[in-house]
């Protein structure tokens, strides 16, 4: 009797010949590769989960009926229609919108190994792209092997890096599309303003781990993305994420013997040996920050805190009088957000979120107070401009920030 058959990963039923003809790229980033393995990552092998139709309709009638009440209170219309998305549909989506932060970390990477190759030795004294890798070893000018294996995996990097970086891209993505429950649960550093959206199956599965009436949680959510989106309408908040992001990650420094160490696991001859090193998430990166990451990191984290805080501010305000089952969704969302962040510690570190939460519970202070000291419409002024943003100093003392747009100063 033959063996069962195995499921396929991200590369389908590929051979050798059909992967390395994925080699081949116009850029630093495969995103044909990045978007199979999203959808693969996201998906889990299998097919997008089922939501029972009825529950869907009921969510396209509840998602219009929170951005009323968003429009009401703030007089701001919706930037686009609510989407209603699927898991893949969602990581589509998000490579287009992420794509500049990706290939400036993709060129980040791709930049270094050629530094480290020529600290090493002279490259050209390698038989092939693929010496000192895969187990070959790097041959010196009379072939002893090992004389330079970090020009060896430089010119590895080079021929295989567009396709490596096309699976950690397509990897990062696919695991946030199976926790995220919308699109704007996280304020990711995107360019365009992307449209808002309900990820239907990660939000009906929520709802289904807790006690919560239905259409209460939907309507929090939907809620929320129409808050959310609105605040990444504004430019300036964009264009802040992006450029810090954009800092950070090329700050990054690849650990070369970490690299080498686990790409020197894979054999060109066994296909499942090449999935299976690149799909360790720390693998690929084998990168540490560098010291000239920590300030920028510090202006980005403080950044995404301080914004995401505000907007669940606005949402507690509009959701308060109108859901009874508030105190469990809160309780609920606090979960789910630290359990996100246990599962997404690899994607958190690449774009420099917190996944520790301290900045969002130092900003949920400053929040309160603003509040106490001269109501909500001067928390609302944070989102005037970026120079409206509190500095480290003025998030843990929201008087020195009110000084700072003349409203008034209170001794902390």
């Amino acid at each position: 009797m033959s063996d069962p058959p195995q499921p396929l990963g991200p590369f389908g039923g590929f051979d050798l010949s059909q992967m390395l003809r994925f080699l081949q790229s116009d850029g630093p980033v495969h995103w044909e590769v990045a978007r199979q393995v999203a959808r693969w990552v996201a998906l889990e092998g299998e097919g997008e989960p089922a939501v029972p139709a009825a529950d869907r309709a009921r969510l396209a009638e509840v998602a219009p009926a929170a951005e009323q009440r968003v429009l009401a209170e703030t007089g701001e219309p919706p930037p686009r229609p609510v989407a209603l998305l699927g898991r893949a549909e969602w990581a589509d989506q998000a490579l287009e919108t992420l794509r500049p932060v990706l290939e400036k970390l993709a060129v980040t990477l791709q930049g270094d190994l050629p530094d480290l190759a020529a600290g090493a030795g002279d490259a050209g004294d390698l038989p092939n792209p693929f010496a000192g890798m895969f187990g070959m070893g790097a041959s010196g000018p009379g072939g002893e092997p090992g004389a330079n294996p970090l020009a060896g995996m430089a010119g590895m990097f080079g021929a295989l890096g567009p396709l490596l970086l096309g699976v950690q891209c397509g990897f990062m993505v696919g695991q946030l599309a199976q926790g995220l429950l919308s699109e704007h649960d996280l304020l990711l550093p995107v360019a365009d303003p992307p449209r808002p959206a309900l990820i239907v199956p990660n939000l009906e599965a929520f709802h289904a781990a807790w006690s919560i009436p239905a259409d209460d949680l939907r309507f929090y959510l939907a809620l929320g993305e129409a808050v959310r989106s609105r605040l990444m309408a504004r430019p300036w908040v964009r264009e802040r994420l992006v450029r810090l992001a954009s800092e950070y990650v090329s700050s990054f420094r690849i650990d070369a013997a970490a690299l080498e160490a686990q790409m020197g696991s894979i054999d060109l001859t066994d296909p499942s040996s090449f999935e299976g090193a690149m799909l360790n998430p720390d693998a690929m990166l084998g990168a540490m920050q560098s010291p000239e990451q920590l300030a920028v990191l510090e202006r980005f984290q403080l950044t995404t805190a301080v914004l995401e805080t505000y907007a669940d501010v606005v949402l507690e305000r509009m959701a308060e009088p109108m859901l009874t089952s508030l105190r469990t969704i809160r309780e609920a969302m606090r979960r789910h957000r630290v359990e996100r962040s246990e599962a997404d510690r690899f994607i958190q570190r690449l774009l420099g979120l917190d996944p520790s939460r301290r900045l969002h519970d130092q900003a949920a202070a400053f929040c309160r107070g603003v509040i106490e000291r001269a109501g909500g419409q001067a928390l609302d002024r944070l989102l005037e401009a970026e120079s409206m943003l509190p500095t480290p100093a003025e998030l843990e003392a929201p008087g020195l920030w009110l000084a700072r747009i003349e409203l008034f100063g209170t001794e902390e």
